[in-house]
């Protein structure tokens, strides 16, 4: 009986979406114009994937309020260390370095 709960455990698993991170996933754009000036699509921040590792403390207040849109989050705030940039920061998670890890909207297909 307990391998068959493992094996139905393991088929679950792994037919699971490839995506955990879908529920709760807050998408960031505010500036979305601007964004596709420069060929980047809006921000995708995986909330779930970061809750599951932190509590609400460790980000809300004092990083970011608790209202949506209180934060006026931009790439140089993020480099000078604000807002993501506060662990984001090559020393507690990595740099902002890499465009398409947060960028990671789909854009819409040219003519839809």
């Amino acid at each position: 009986m307990v391998k068959k709960i493992a094996m139905f455990a393991v088929l679950l698993i792994f037919s699971a979406p490839a995506s955990f991170s879908e529920y709760g996933d807050v998408v960031m754009d505010r500036y979305k114009d601007t964004m596709a000036e420069v060929d980047l699509s809006p921000v995708v921040f995986p909330h779930w994937t970061h809750r599951i590792q932190f509590k609400c403390k460790a980000c809300h207040e004092g990083i970011f309020p608790m209202e949506r849109g209180a934060s006026d989050i931009t790439m140089s705030a993020i480099i000078d260390g604000q807002y993501c940039g506060a662990c984001h920061n090559g020393r507690i998670a990595w740099d902002p370095l890499y465009c398409d890890r947060c960028h990671s909207m789909p854009l819409p297909e040219a003519g839809q």
